[in-house]
């Protein structure tokens, strides 16, 4: 669960009123904390930190309590010198913005209580959201990527445009930030806030080339998580970046661990009785990208066999092999980077101008291998 979550969960465990303090702007210069957060509880009990504890969260501290006790959302304009910059990852001071707003768990109607735990609902159920805050009143609501609203920004009018927006930028996966929105009954300045489940890169096969696409995917910001029936190849020594590592047959994991839009598949094992059960499966999933390393001719012959399975030529198709962008990777670094830069691609949705090739050598038999169940684990 994201962080903002879980603290939003403590808070409603607690049944006390709390201030919710958000960083959602950062004038003259790039943030890199948009959506930042703090909860300063009504006994004063801190979750959360909207820089590193800097000028900014002892400010917030500060009026915390007036708001939690008058229910007035305040925004706070604060003027950075150049030492305070630094600790919200800007170049040189500036000027921030910080939303605080009173959230109380008691009221089981209030607006931002309904927001957030629809959005921690569709986090679990692997859906974003994005959560609308209006700057001038405490009320939010919440849109998940399906449609599906919750709260309300105390206008029926403001609440369609508004969802409109949010769906608008949960589809070109914006960041979180500030818009100002014009609807029939006036205008407003919204934060709109993405609350997405960590992309997750999912490799079969604990090879040499795992091994690197591993490190370049958490510096993408993704999670890593390995699968491989071998003991002795998944072992947390040889991947220590790792998120999670399971050792089981992959065919089980895809069955169990059904791959979402935030999912991103890549299979290194090269062996038809890994590679089709799993295909089987993630193909017909959600996943944002499946790709597999082997040859074209190699290639062929699995999609072959798929949809002598029964998969769709529009299933199959969705299938990346030979795998990477053609950088001209010879070794198992630079294979898993061009597999990074493919994902990249995908993800920001420029990879229809890009070829996809990646030299393989490995030979790839064109007859259907008479046997498909996998080795026991071991």
């Amino acid at each position: 669960m994201s962080e903002l979550l879980e603290q939003f969960a403590s808070v409603a465990m607690s049944r006390r009123p709390a201030a919710l303090a958000t960083l959602v702007a950062a004038a003259g210069v790039t943030p890199k904390k948009a959506g930042s957060t703090m909860w300063v509880s009504e006994d004063g009990t801190l979750l959360g930190s909207v820089t590193i504890g800097g000028c900014v969260d002892t400010r917030v501290i500060e009026r915390a309590e007036h708001v939690i006790t008058s229910g007035a959302p305040e925004l706070l304009r604060m003027t950075l010198g150049d030492e305070d910059a630094l600790e919200l990852g800007l170049t040189c001071g500036g000027e921030v913005e910080v939303l605080v707003q009173r959230v109380d768990p008691r009221i089981v109607d209030d607006a931002t209580v309904l927001a957030y735990e629809f959005a921690r609902t569709a986090h679990e159920s692997g859906r974003a959201s994005m959560v609308v805050a209006r700057l001038d009143r405490r009320e939010r609501l919440a849109v998940d990527e399906s449609g599906a609203t919750a709260g309300t920004l105390g206008d029926e009018l403001l609440d369609l445009r508004a969802g409109e927006a949010a769906l608008q930028r949960l589809a070109r996966a914006e960041a979180s930030g500030v818009e100002r929105l014009t609807y029939e009954g006036g205008d407003a300045s919204l934060f709109f806030e993405r609350l997405a489940p960590p992309e997750t890169v999912v490799i079969y096969g604990a090879s040499q080339v795992a091994m690197s696409l591993v490190i370049y995917a958490r510096e993408l910001g993704m999670r890593a998580v390995i699968v491989d029936g071998r003991e002795r190849m998944a072992t947390r020594a040889r991947f220590p970046l790792a998120d999670e590592i399971f050792v089981e047959m992959p065919s089980e994991f895809a069955e169990r661990v059904r791959a979402t839009k935030q999912t991103y598949v890549v299979l290194l094992a090269h062996d038809y009785k890994y590679e089709l059960p799993v295909l089987r499966e993630v193909l017909r999933s959600d996943a944002a990208y499946v790709g597999m390393l082997g040859s074209r001719r190699r290639g062929d012959s699995i999609r072959s066999m798929l949809k002598e399975d029964g998969l769709s030529p529009a299933e199959v198709g969705r299938l990346r092999t030979p795998i990477g962008l053609a950088i001209g990777a010879k070794s198992a670094a630079e294979i898993a980077l061009a597999i990074a830069a493919q994902i990249v691609a995908v993800r920001e949705g420029k990879e229809v101008a890009i070829e996809r090739a990646l030299p393989n050598a490995v030979a790839t038999p064109s007859a259907r291998p008479a046997e498909f169940r996998e080795p026991a684990v071991g």
